[in-house]
């Protein structure tokens, strides 16, 4: 049954309408907030900073001058205790300095004599192989003695002759080319100037056709040894040496 007297909004609410409040929760938010006059607790408030007195401030004392003279006298004895400890070091470093200085030379003379030494070893080392290779040399030039003793004796007549003659040629160019390239050289003799230090003079005769002092004949063959830039005499040639031209006959004194 519907209630004809009622008003519309009592039936259907207004959206539009404030919401209301009732009076018991309108009652409690007054007594929760406080009023624009009323004061928080003491709890709540900040505490104020409250300004220092110069009562309160404590000024540093003054040093008395037995203080300052006591801490002077400390400030001497550390530069003191610090200056000997410099001149100290300075001591020792002019010492290990010293000390360095003498280790140095003794490094540089022994770098010295050792190169010396060094030096000295190898020259010894290439003159001893020199010499040994000299000895052997001096036992093959014997036998090329007897090679070219041989040829002057040769006289190849028949066939058979004449192939044994290129046969002993042959050999005789293979050893001769073999000494060359050991660096060995003939040293000139015939019709040379006698040189006592290439020539060993076994015989002198006057002769019309060499002048005095010149070699006129070779009697064996000496020998160069190449050794670097230098000549060697490996073996001397021994020369005949003319002493000039013969005395003339004394012509006969005619009366």
């Amino acid at each position: 049954m519907v209630n004809t007297g009622a008003h519309p909004e009592e039936i259907i609410p207004d959206p539009f309408a404030e919401e209301a409040v009732a009076p018991e929760a309108a009652a409690s938010n007054a007594l929760a907030a406080p009023a624009e006059g009323d004061v928080a607790p003491a709890s709540q408030a900040a505490e104020p900073t409250v300004p220092a007195t110069f009562g309160e401030l404590t000024l540093p004392e003054e040093p008395s001058l037995e203080g300052l003279q006591e801490q002077l006298q400390q400030e001497r004895d550390r530069y003191e205790a610090l200056k000997t400890a410099y001149t100290s070091l300075e001591q020792k470093l002019t010492q290990v300095e010293q000390q360095s200085e003498e280790q140095r030379g003794q490094l540089i003379r022994l770098a010295a004599d050792f190169e010396n030494y060094r030096r000295r070893v190898q020259r010894e080392q290439e003159e001893a192989s020199i010499k040994a290779k000299a000895k052997v040399l001096e036992e093959l030039l014997a036998v090329v003695d007897s090679f070219e003793r041989a040829r002057t004796h040769i006289r190849p007549e028949t066939e058979e002759g004449m192939t044994i003659h290129k046969n002993y040629q042959g050999v005789y160019k293979q050893m001769v080319e073999g000494l060359k390239k050991l660096g060995v050289a003939p040293i000139p003799a015939k019709g040379q100037p006698f040189d006592p230090n290439r020539h060993e003079a076994v015989m002198q005769e006057p002769s019309s056709e060499y002048a005095e002092g010149v070699v006129m004949e070779e009697l064996r063959r000496g020998y160069f040894l190449k050794v670097g830039e230098e000549d060697r005499v490996l073996r001397h040639a021994l020369v005949k040496v003319s002493t000039g031209a013969p005395d003339s006959p004394p012509s006969e004194a005619t009366d």
